[in-house]
């Protein structure tokens, strides 16, 4: 166990860093929506309900958002069930295929399912049909599909991890009670499980809300993110982007805590935890084929995006029109892409960014872990929320937030006197700081939560061996409790990685200057290229693709069921 006076110095530090990387870019948004010119005032903030293209932006970013979580539940919710339920032939395979989509950002999948349900595109040309728009002219039901598709693994990770605790004594009841099949899922194990399924829910909907890449990949731009997007050159000049960040980020706390504390208040959580596993039916013959076709279907579905992106990075450019697959392929969109000096500088940039969000994020997460979990202080919990509201908080707010942070620190006249340290502090000029930040600020949670559940499993009593034998604190965290979590952080950092390798809001707000582009910005820039680009961007998000695929793999081996913990909030 920690000292009492080493722990308390580590929460004042951690909580001293957190709330500048966390709750001073927050607050800064807050302050600009609500305080102009030194007084406070509601005028902007009800003027974004007044102006009717930011009402229909906030609309439709809704619509989107509830859209996109209820596809997703229509998809992850019976898979779970099916799986938690029974046994039959291909359920591991095909359990492991559903988390395929989290290898890819949505905005990537945007670009194979444009040539795949186009109007020129290949299901057209495989039913024999003319220049039908299957996404629609506004892209609406295209975003959503997207989104969807994209986010559903989270809400399966968590609806099947609250199944797992459901006591099956529960529903053995109600089926001695008379209750069967439909009913007893309805009255007894949904309810049970709703815990699960509004954790899930709610990050998909605060992600489909806030999601900027998707639209401006679909080219749908009535929808919030896109209208912050476009109004970051306004940022010195007008309260109104602060003000209209600030109604997004208050819809999706007020969503999440509304959401909580109708949940919250129920005891179901604590009558569901399970005391033995449930007992699985096996499957076989038509029975089992049955059951297994959901996943097959939905896994194909979910591969669609993905396909068509690898399609498209080895079709010859327009050899793929009118056609269901490409008439001729090639693996120059590879070289060319590999050769074009964006796409090198946005490896090359992605790489450092990312392997110092990693630092940081070690020693943040394993700090925050020790406090939490080795610690006897009563307000250890409040650095263990402190440290996972950043899942709560969209990507975009964070990223304008510390867009914010950058302009007001070198507006101070203190650092206007020294250009270097200007130069650092502005993110026009040089972003790198405020994406490392927000890189690991936005994926802290997952270090967090791997670390906690590695110290959990492992008995203080080694570390405490090791004290008596003299061995000072930093030699015992050395020695013993990091070789003994190694696994956990191994998984977390390898997450960390992946997904600020492609992390989408952050980079393409705060990455403004070519030179400083990473991998999501290079493909977004890339893909707005006539001719090649599409083609470019298609063969850099493959390799993307597959860099994240082996990623979650290496988590999933070493975090095994307990990977879902990473995706809750």
């Amino acid at each position: 166990m920690l000292r009492n006076r080493t722990a308390w110095l580590l929460f004042l530090l951690l909580t001293a860093i957190l709330t500048v990387l966390f709750l001073l870019p927050v607050g800064l948004i807050i302050m600009g929506g609500f305080r102009v010119q030194g007084h406070w005032t509601l005028h902007y903030l009800l003027e974004v309900f007044r102006n009717p293209i930011y009402a229909e932006g906030l609309r439709n970013s809704c619509a989107l958002a509830a859209g996109s979580t209820l596809l997703a539940t229509g998809l992850a919710v019976p898979l779970a069930w099916l799986n938690h339920r029974y046994r039959f032939p291909g359920r591991a395979l095909f359990g492991a295929l559903l988390l395929v989509p989290m290898i890819l950002p949505p905005f990537v999948g945007a670009i194979g399912l444009l040539q795949i349900l186009g109007p020129y595109g290949a299901l057209n040309a495989l039913l024999g049909l003319g220049p039908v728009d299957w996404l629609g002219q506004s892209r609406f039901l295209g975003v959503i599909t997207l989104q969807a598709l994209a986010l559903y693994p989270i809400l399966y990770l968590n609806v099947a991890a609250a199944l797992a605790n459901i006591d099956p004594a529960m529903e053995e009841a109600a089926a001695n009670l008379g209750s069967h099949g439909w009913s007893t899922f309805r009255r007894i194990t949904l309810p049970l499980a709703m815990p699960g399924l509004f954790a899930g829910g709610t990050l998909v909907f605060i992600a489909s809300f806030t999601e900027l890449g998707t639209p401006l990949m679909l080219n749908y731009t009535r929808c919030s993110a896109v209208q912050v997007f476009d109004e970051l050159k306004e940022i010195s000049a007008s309260p109104f982007p602060f003000a209209l960040v600030t109604v997004v980020m208050v819809v999706s706390v007020l969503l999440y805590g509304v959401g909580r504390w109708l949940f919250g208040r129920s005891a179901y959580a604590m009558q569901a935890k399970a005391t033995v596993a449930h007992a699985t039916r096996e499957l076989r013959g038509w029975h089992a084929a049955l059951a297994l076709l959901p996943f097959v279907v939905i896994t194909l579905l979910a591969l669609l995006p993905h396909a068509g992106v690898v399609l498209t990075s080895l079709a010859q450019p327009g050899a793929w029109y009118r056609t269901a697959l490409p008439q001729v392929f090639t693996g120059a969109n590879y070289e060319n892409a590999l050769g074009h000096a964006m796409t090198l500088n946005g490896i090359r940039n992605s790489l450092s960014f990312s392997a110092m969000a990693l630092v940081l994020n070690l020693v943040l997460g394993l700090a925050i872990a020790l406090v939490v979990v080795r610690s006897r202080l009563p307000v250890r919990g409040a650095l263990d929320t402190l440290a996972m509201l950043p899942l709560a908080v969209p990507g975009l707010v964070l990223a304008f937030g510390f867009l914010a942070l950058s302009h007001t620190l070198v507006n101070l006249a203190g650092v206007r006197a020294y250009p270097a340290l200007a130069a650092l502090l502005d993110v026009q000029t040089n972003p790198t700081l405020f994406l490392v930040m927000a890189y690991a600020i936005r994926r802290l949670p997952f270090l967090v939560r791997a670390a906690v559940a590695g110290l959990h499993q492992t008995s203080v009593t080694l570390e405490e061996a090791a004290a008596n034998l003299g061995a000072p604190p930093l030699t015992v965290l050395r020695r013993i409790t990091t070789p003994l979590i190694a696994a956990n952080l191994i998984a977390g950092l390898l997450l960390v990685f992946a997904f600020s390798m492609l992390e989408v809001s952050d980079s393409l707000i705060l990455a403004q200057k070519m030179e400083y582009y990473p991998i999501t910005k290079t493909i977004f820039e890339l893909f707005q290229l006539v001719g090649l680009g599409r083609y470019l961007a298609a063969a850099l998000g493959t390799w993307a693709m597959a860099f994240l695929a082996v990623t979650i793999i290496g988590s999933s081996i070493l975090l095994g069921k307990k990977l879902g913990a990473l995706f809750r909030a």
